[in-house]
């Protein structure tokens, strides 16, 4: 039965056989949808709960399969020029690419996928619910949907995030992660940790390519190795009715880059880089893993390398699971763009400065879809001696 359309007797309805009110159905209903999409589909719902059901212009409609970019990590440690030139027109022209020889162990990321499949689906909900927090500020947070407390429509998905103030101090943060699974942490923290290395690989070639070189990129390297790092593991169950929703809406990442490891299930897409609207069903590639450009890393690169819009799909078969790795420096960090990659007026400053305490105030007022924090950091120049905000922007 659809918790939404609970059956409700005239005779219960007005209290007489000691029945809920519609009203006390209707609060249930909210309660049961607020311990997320895997506590619903084990209610046995066959119909798609009317919170999560988007309007039709928002609906995932078509979409066609491509092939991301592939930047292979021995060339590019190499400093083969073809190697680096790849990663350059990848965040330049598409914002996301597939990188192989990454150096991240089959058997690290196959230990993250199982550990996170047994978290969402063989832990009773108590336990999950543990740690179920409505605090997007909170460091350890079971979650559902994409900003719950703000979300006009739900996203058909839970997740875990594990949130790492400074690199550095991993093995600090770690008991503070759930208990169960047993290896939860062990498989995670090593999952972690191989992250971090390839985020400042990826780092250290991105700027040489950008022409940041010498002691500037050593200094920013050092801020890499402390910086920020939040582990998302998501996971989006088979929907009853998958055409009517998303597992994530539309939206860029916030942060320098993001590193995501998916199983062989398909569901995310890709905004064209043509401009035309069309979305990209990225195919997965084995054994590689997926990178794309974040919100700091475009604010850093005044606007050469893209952080694009990016969905999840859902299926009505296979559950998917996947796990996004979020890299940037320390949260106090004001990311700024880089004074060498601005140029007057042949190449002026496209955005303000930014930091995670303003990026965290915007999400708390706003559902944070598309790039409307991105846009919000924009300079828009209206004449030669004035320099204005681009105000947050909710459209495509």
């Amino acid at each position: 039965m659809a918790i939404l359309d609970v059956a409700v007797d005239s005779g219960k309805a007005d209290g007489k056989m000691g029945g809920s009110s519609s009203s006390e159905v209707a609060a249930d209903s909210e309660q049961q949808i607020g311990l997320g999409v895997r506590h619903l589909c084990d209610s046995g719902i066959t119909r798609l709960p009317s919170r999560y059901v988007l309007p039709p212009v928002e609906r995932p409609g078509k979409s066609r399969s491509a092939l991301l970019p592939v930047v292979d990590l021995i060339g590019l440690r190499a400093r083969a020029p073809c190697e680096l030139a790849a990663l350059d027109a990848a965040c330049r022209d598409y914002g996301f690419f597939q990188v192989v020889n990454h150096g991240v162990g089959a058997d690290v990321g196959r230990g993250m996928l199982d550990v996170a499949r047994r978290f969402f689906f063989d832990l009773p909900q108590a336990e999950r619910a543990r740690y179920m927090s409505g605090d997007i500020r909170a460091a350890v947070r079971f979650g559902t949907s994409f900003n719950q407390l703000k979300d006009g429509v739900l996203s058909w998905r839970d997740f875990l995030k594990l949130l790492i103030s400074d690199s550095r101090r991993l093995a600090d943060v770690v008991p503070s992660w759930p208990s169960a699974p047993v290896d939860l942490r062990e498989a995670t923290a090593s999952y972690a940790r191989a992250c971090q290395r390839l985020f400042r690989e990826l780092m250290d070639a991105a700027l040489e390519a950008l022409g940041i070189v010498g002691r500037r990129r050593d200094e920013l390297l050092e801020e890499c190795e402390g910086g920020s790092q939040m582990m998302m593991v998501n996971c989006f169950p088979a929907c009853p009715e998958p055409d009517l929703t998303l597992g994530m809406p539309p939206h860029s990442d916030y942060g320098f880059l993001t590193i995501l490891l998916q199983d062989e299930v398909n569901g995310l897409e890709v905004m064209s880089s043509q401009g035309d609207g069309e979305w990209l069903v990225v195919e997965p590639q084995p054994g590689a893993l997926v990178v794309n450009v974040g919100d700091h890393l475009e604010i850093f690169s005044n606007g050469s390398y893209r952080s694009v819009l990016h969905r999840v799909r859902v299926n009505g078969r296979r559950a998917r699971v996947s796990v996004a790795s979020l890299h940037s420096l320390a949260a106090e960090r004001v990311i700024t763009p880089a004074a060498e990659l601005v140029n007057e007026p042949d190449k002026p400053r496209q955005y303000m400065d930014t930091d995670m305490a303003t990026f965290l105030a915007y999400l708390a007022s706003a559902e944070g879809k598309y790039k409307s924090f991105l846009h919000s950091r924009r300079i828009v120049r209206r004449n030669p001696s004035s320099t204005v905000p681009l105000e947050s922007d909710n459209t495509r």
